[in-house]
């Protein structure tokens, strides 16, 4: 097995408004003492990822002021309101050309989500034609691991909100699913309800 350390960079998408959280940008938010996108860059780097990129779009500036994302690689997203499609698009033409052989995607708004789920997910990376995503109890989620083949397709059918759904359905054959459920909950931060999960 080849020292996978520098092959895999953690790509985190964290460019939305929070339209359902009364637009405030969900990087913003503060989960036990930190902000959120603080958290998931920390989660990505205690799961082994040495290389992290993180998009940014609403309230760019004030996340760049206000987070300590030092050692990032921070990718403006002008197109962010058109979705988390243009995020990924983003994200991995920013990864091209840094030696990544894959791209490990997690969300900022998934704070359930920690160091063992991402490990397991990028352990299971063995080239660059890997597909991996997080499965609980059986039903795939995030984090996803796409290897650098695949990134110019995902990058093409990547629309909206969608990501890179419609790839990985097309593909369902090559996905490998790493089960999480017993170390992980894949809940989202999107609506005030939300907000409970937060500490």
């Amino acid at each position: 097995m080849t020292d996978n350390e520098d092959q895999v960079a953690g790509l985190l998408l964290a460019a939305g408004g929070g339209r359902r959280l009364g637009g405030r940008p969900k990087a913003l938010l503060e989960h036990r003492g930190r902000l959120l996108v603080e958290h998931a860059v920390a989660t990505l780097r205690a799961a082994g990822c040495t290389r992290v990129h993180v998009v940014l779009g609403a309230r760019a500036d004030a996340v760049r002021r206000r987070a300590a994302l030092d050692g990032c690689v921070l990718v403006d997203n002008p197109a962010w309101e058109q979705g988390m499609g243009t995020s990924l698009r983003a994200g991995l033409a920013s990864l091209a050309g840094t030696g990544a052989r894959a791209a490990l995607v997690s969300l900022v708004d998934q704070p359930g989500i920690g160091p063992e789920a991402v490990a397991r997910v990028r352990a299971a990376y063995r080239d660059e034609t890997s597909l991996v995503s997080a499965a609980y109890a059986g039903v795939r989620g995030h984090p996803v691991l796409f290897g650098a083949a695949h990134w110019d397709g995902i990058a093409a059918t990547a629309t909206g909100d969608r990501g890179a759904r419609a790839y990985l359905k097309e593909h369902e054959e090559s996905v490998a699913l790493v089960e999480c459920g017993d170390v992980a909950q894949p809940y989202d931060i999107d609506t005030e309800a939300d907000l409970v999960h937060l500490e």
